[in-house]
Order: C-alpha cells, then sequence, then structure tokens
C-alpha cells in the first residue's frame, strides 16, 4: 500500500523570525515546512511540491499578489493562504477574489492558522486525488475501441440500444455487447455510473438541476 507523503508546506515572507516561529508551529502538529525570504527564491524551488503556500502579502521584490498571479500561471498550483499585516485587508480581499484559499492577520492566533492550513492541505489532497481519478478516467477511455466510444456517447445522451443500433445501422445485441465492455473497462457499475463518467470526460453535458417547488 503506497504510503501518504507527509505534508510540506511554503512559507514566505521576508521576516526572519516569523518564518522561524512559523515553522516550529507546524512542526509541532506534525507539519513540514520550507521557508523563504521572497517570492522569487520560492518561485524557482517547484512550487507545485509544495501542499500550500503561506505567502506574506507585502516583500521586497515580487510582491504576494504578483507571487499568486506566477502560481496561477502554472498547473497544479498549491492553495495559498496569505499573511497580511495592519491596513493589508483590501489587498487580501484582492487576493481571494484572484483564488486565495484565505488570509489571516498577523499577529496570528496559533490554532485558528493550524486550523486554516490543515483545511487548505485536505482541499488541496482531495483535488489531486481527483485529478488522477479523471486522468486514469481519460486513459481508460482512450483505450477503448472507437465503436465503444461512438456507442458510448450515445447511450450517455439518453438513446435507447434499439436508437443507437438504429443510427449506426447495427443490431441492439451488437450495442448491448458494446456497451457493457465499454461499461467494464471504465468501472461502471450501472447506467447512471456511466453517465457520470461520461460527464466528467466531457462527452456530454450535466443535465441541469430541477427547478425547486418554490420556484
Amino acid at each position: 500500500m503506497t504510503e501518504t507523503p507527509t505534508p510540506c508546506i511554503a512559507i514566505v515572507d521576508d521576516d526572519d523570525a516569523l518564518r522561524e516561529s512559523l515553522a516550529w508551529l507546524l512542526e509541532s502538529v506534525g507539519i513540514a515546512s520550507r521557508a523563504f525570504a521572497d517570492g522569487e527564491a520560492f518561485l524557482a524551488a517547484d512550487p507545485q511540491g509544495f501542499d500550500t503556500v503561506l505567502l506574506d502579502v507585502r516583500m521586497p521584490g515580487l510582491s504576494g499578489l504578483q507571487v499568486q498571479q506566477r502560481l496561477a500561471e502554472r498547473e497544479q498550483a498549491p492553495p495559498v493562504i496569505f499573511m497580511t499585516g495592519h491596513g493589508d485587508v483590501p489587498m487580501a480581499v484582492a487576493a481571494l477574489k484572484a483564488g486565495a484559499r484565505d488570509f489571516i492577520e498577523k499577529p496570528f492566533n496559533h490554532q485558528q492558522l493550524i486550523d486554516t492550513v490543515q483545511q487548505a492541505l485536505l482541499a488541496h489532497q482531495r483535488a489531486r486525488q481527483e485529478a488522477e481519478r479523471l486522468s486514469s478516467l481519460r486513459k481508460r477511455y482512450a483505450a477503448l475501441r472507437p465503436k465503444e466510444r461512438e456507442i458510448l456517447v450515445h447511450v450517455a445522451g439518453g438513446l435507447t440500444s434499439r436508437e443507437v443500433a438504429e443510427r449506426l445501422g447495427i443490431s441492439p445485441k451488437t450495442v448491448e455487447v458494446y456497451r457493457l465492455r465499454a461499461m467494464k473497462a471504465l468501472g461502471a457499475a450501472n447506467l447512471a455510473e456511466l453517465v457520470r463518467l461520461c460527464v466528467a470526460l466531457g462527452l456530454v453535458e450535466a443535465l441541469p438541476a430541477s427547478p425547486s417547488a418554490d420556484d
């Protein structure tokens, strides 16, 4: 069984004492960290290898917002938690609008910071797992025969086996054979699950939510 790697947090702040304090605090709850004195050093150190970033808003060189913008240009960027001083709240709000996970104000409440970091770690772990599942699903779909892929799209689009057969000029029995083969390959236990997988693959659009009785 593959062990889950220990999460690692990037601490990006120009205050030496604060970096040391945060590293000690995270270590006390079993979270590894690596500290950087500026945004340039952090961006040069493979940011995708971190699980969350504690990022100061105001720093010499690149600001926290500029570092966030550079991160957004990369795939699988870790979630960003901004650290803000007095008067930086408007900047933090701008960062949230740009996709930051959260922001916390200095001086920190230690428990609040730990809770915020752990929530970001959990969200990042789930996002990674979802990306891995989707990648695996795409590989399984790509391995299907062309006719199986074609039938999948029709079935997920709501056509019956007979309707698919008429459209493709084959027998309903053949449609069933291809459909069951494709379902097994994709790991779909039933038709509803097959439709969900096809939606995830972008083969068909998700149905809009049903309007509530109050609408």
